[in-house]
């Protein structure tokens, strides 16, 4: 019975309840260690980002015969020019929308309030029974809004703190360009034989499934937010640029985000004139369905084959359990995870073909 697979998997599943048990009634002894990881994993993790976006430029570089030096110092150029270029062309325009929305900040929230009291008003007027589904639904929005602004406002937190480290993400980023190709050879040498090989297969597939996810979700998200911006431009909508910035940080959240984003779009767009709403929707569904017929398909393809509906619980439970950090770290995490675990079930398989073929 011993041998069975779902007999590890459970004896597994216990040893890591008893693990996670252990260290709750004990965390107070690791507190120091969690305060450390939680001021070098912002940075570390804003660095490998960087990393990931500006290593295909690396590549072509070098692939020119350029010295490593020298493409590090012309990334770091490329890198200030695109941000002072973004902060002359994109900043005044966003200064001026931002402060459009505050200057209109009291109006909009009296809007809304206007029409929060008229849609109660409405449903006195529905059968009972609609009544508590609607009600029910209202109270499910309500909920996961304030859940979701709890994670952003810990998600700024946290940014805030990161940029007070802003040292820190130069020297990760650095670091990994100057010696990427030493990090994987530094964990797969100290082992050897067979291990030495699984190992070293199973940190390229991890290297590749990150690269794929960052790189293609980032241009994805790109994609979209100009598409969208132009789109609202087109029908008119006000902060057009402001919402599409918003929806170029929530698209990197895979399934959830694009609806996230479009939320604040549909109430401005009802606020400033009701049939904009419509419009919106129409702007919104063109977006999706060229994101999911022409660019994922492209961009992403099968790098990661996981199921929408366990990328939905993954987010869920990284939500509830990391806040906004643990939706974005979420998926890429999962990924590295079932590669690992596809990896070791691999090396079982080859074991087992070994013994039967020994016998």
């Amino acid at each position: 019975m011993t041998k069975k697979v779902w007999f590890q998997v459970g004896v597994g599943i216990l040893l890591a309840l008893l693990i996670t048990k252990f260290f709750l009634e004990v965390n107070y002894i690791f507190r120091p260690v969690g305060i450390i990881l939680q001021t070098i994993i912002m940075p570390l993790i804003f660095g490998g980002l960087l990393y990931y976006i500006t290593v295909p430029i690396q590549h072509y570089l070098e692939k020119k015969k350029m010295p490593r030096w020298g493409s590090i110092i012309t990334i770091m150029l490329i890198l200030v020019a695109v941000i002072w270029i973004l902060i002359a062309i994109i900043g005044p325009m966003v200064t001026k929308q931002v402060n459009n929305l505050v200057d209109n900040g009291p109006a909009l929230t009296h809007q809304i309030e206007q029409l929060k009291d008229k849609a109660i008003n409405q449903m006195d007027n529905l059968p009972e029974g609609l009544q508590d589904s609607l009600n029910s639904a209202v109270e499910s929005i309500q909920t996961f809004a304030v859940t979701f602004g709890k994670w952003f406002v810990q998600f700024v937190q946290s940014f805030v703190q990161a940029v007070a480290l802003l040292l820190l993400v130069p020297f990760f980023f650095l670091f990994m360009l100057k010696d990427h190709e030493k990090f994987a050879p530094r964990v797969y040498n100290l082992f050897s034989g067979k291990r030495r090989i699984w190992i070293k297969k199973t940190l390229e597939d991890i290297d590749q499934v990150l690269r794929s996810y960052i790189q293609g979700q980032l241009l994805i998200s790109a994609i979209l937010a100009a598409i969208i911006l132009i789109g609202y431009s087109i029908i008119g909508l006000e902060y057009a640029l402001l919402l599409a910035i918003l929806a170029l940080f929530m698209n990197i959240i895979p399934f959830i985000g694009p609806w996230i984003a479009v939320a604040p779009a549909l109430i401005i767009a009802y606020l400033q004139e009701p049939k904009l709403v419509i419009w919106v929707g129409v702007v919104t569904l063109v977006a999706q369905q060229i994101d999911s017929n022409l660019i994922t398909p492209n961009v992403m393809g099968k790098s990661l084959d996981i199921h929408p509906l366990t990328i939905i619980t993954v987010l869920l439970v990284a939500g509830s359990l990391a806040g906004f950090l643990g939706i974005l770290v979420a998926v890429p995490a999962y990924a590295v995870g079932k590669v690992i675990v596809q990896n070791i079930y691999e090396m079982r398989q080859e074991i087992s073909e070994a013994a039967t073929k020994n016998i």
